[in-house]
């Protein structure tokens, strides 16, 4: 049998194959123009944004404007400065747009970078501290509205660093209780004794130091809000606590014999569903049942891909106000970095990763080599990491994206919790709970 041999390629052959696969895995979706505005090189990606291979050697004006009579992309390339803008996405009819940004490369041509554009309301909006153009966020803001002026309780559902906090703020300011105090407190960072002084108070000499009566937080959010987060991980006898202060509007502080009226709140939120919780016998059905009279879901970073320059702006332009480095514009590259990146820490790890960015770079431009090497250059899904200490995290059979990302962390802080929860935009709180759920806490 003769053995099929493989086609011979030419070394300009090898040297293109080799550049697209490079900016395929560092850009996505691109093309390379030369100095004529003709296609030097499309990227695998490209294909996809577009919907068929770009023509080598065609003018990138015709692969992208087709026979429209206005061109308005080939006037920016030819006026030679750099542009961002949408285009209808080329041989359709649908109105699906193409989002570009075009960057010159000197004398030499230009990198054209290509994205998809999701149809529909894209302005974007600012409600109480949370940017988006995403048409859930939309949608959540305005009910939000609606069941901020009825005195029910709400459950806030999201994954950490996504905001829940900020929902709950919302929802204070823009009810009755608005010139009320709005108070916050973690049921996942305290211990159990602890958290319950903080939440339900105690009197003197209820235990060794208390030198006196203390109010907690339920006191004092009297005639005002009281936000639980990560109510999730509330012990049991203290559930049967709160839900005694939400049927009785009262509380019992730690060591005390007589209830205390209070007018309260309680707005609450958890990264976990609660059915399953009560299914699992970790918490209380009666209490879900009073919390969560009204569901809100908060999605998470990574489905709103179009909020994360949006937000990246932002954080960018309170950063600069800081004084230090003044940022004016994010690189092309650098953009396509941050779009791609999944955020498993959302918008905290969004601001961590910027804050980090301004640290370490220079000028006015946000360039890829400033950001962590883990948003610059992702692990690929069988690639093997290797920390600065020498040590080696294999890729692992069955292990989902989260699992990866958390071990890939530890790997790279050589197993330091403090600073690989940093890197990931967790706290070391959450990041110990991630490890517990996963199984990783070994």
């Amino acid at each position: 049998m003769t053995k099929r041999r493989r086609p011979v390629r030419s070394p300009d052959d090898r040297d293109r194959a080799l550049v697209e696969a490079l900016l395929d895995g560092l850009v996505g979706a691109a093309l390379v123009l030369d100095p004529d505005l003709r296609i030097r090189i499309a990227t695998p990606a490209s294909a996809r944004v577009l919907g068929f291979d770009a023509p080598i050697g065609s003018s990138a004006a015709t692969v992208l404007c087709g026979d429209r009579p206005k061109k308005p992309l080939a006037e920016a390339l030819v006026e030679g400065a750099p542009f961002h803008a949408l285009i209808p996405r080329p041989r359709t009819t649908s109105g699906e747009q193409v989002r570009v940004r075009a960057v010159p490369i000197g004398d030499l041509g230009w990198v054209v970078y290509l994205a998809t554009f999701a149809n529909g309301d894209d302005e974007p909006m600012l409600f109480h501290g949370m940017w988006t153009r995403d048409p859930r966020m939309k949608e959540m803001f305005r009910v939000i509205e609606k069941v901020a002026v009825q005195d029910m309780t709400v459950l806030v559902r999201g994954e950490t660093g996504s905001g829940k906090e900020l929902v709950a703020h919302a929802i204070h300011e823009l009810s009755p209780r608005r010139t009320g105090p709005f108070r916050a407190i973690n049921c996942a960072a305290l211990p159990a004794n602890l958290l319950e002084s903080e939440l339900f108070g105690h009197v003197r000499g209820a235990f060794t130091g208390a030198i006196k009566d203390t109010e907690g937080h339920l006191q004092l959010a009297n005639g005002g809000t009281l936000f639980l987060d990560e109510v999730a991980e509330l012990p049991l006898e203290l559930q049967a606590k709160l839900l005694r202060v939400i049927e009785t509007k009262t509380v019992l502080p730690v060591g005390g014999r007589d209830p205390i009226p209070v007018d309260v709140r309680i707005i609450s939120a958890t990264h976990r569903a609660l059915r399953a919780e009560v299914e699992a016998g970790r918490f209380r059905a009666d209490l879900m049942f009073r919390l969560r009279v009204i569901p809100l879901y908060l999605p998470p970073l990574r489905e709103r891909s179009a909020d994360v320059l949006l937000i990246a702006g932002k954080i960018i332009e309170e950063l600069s106000r800081l004084g230090g480095r003044h940022i004016e514009r994010i690189s092309p590259a650098a953009e396509v970095a941050l779009e791609r990146h999944s955020w498993p820490g959302n918008v905290r790890e969004l601001r961590n990763v910027l804050a980090y960015a301004f640290a370490i770079g220079e000028g006015p431009v946000l360039e890829l080599a400033d950001l962590p090497s883990e948003i610059a250059s992702p692990a690929s899904g069988d690639e093997v990491i290797v920390s600065g200490g020498g040590e080696i995290a294999s890729p692992v059979p069955g292990e989902t994206p989260e699992m990866r990302r958390i071990r890939d962390a530890l790997v790279r802080t050589g197993g330091n919790r403090e600073r690989a929860a940093k890197l990931l935009g967790f706290s070391r709180v959450t990041l110990w709970r991630r490890l517990r759920d996963l199984g990783l806490d070994q």
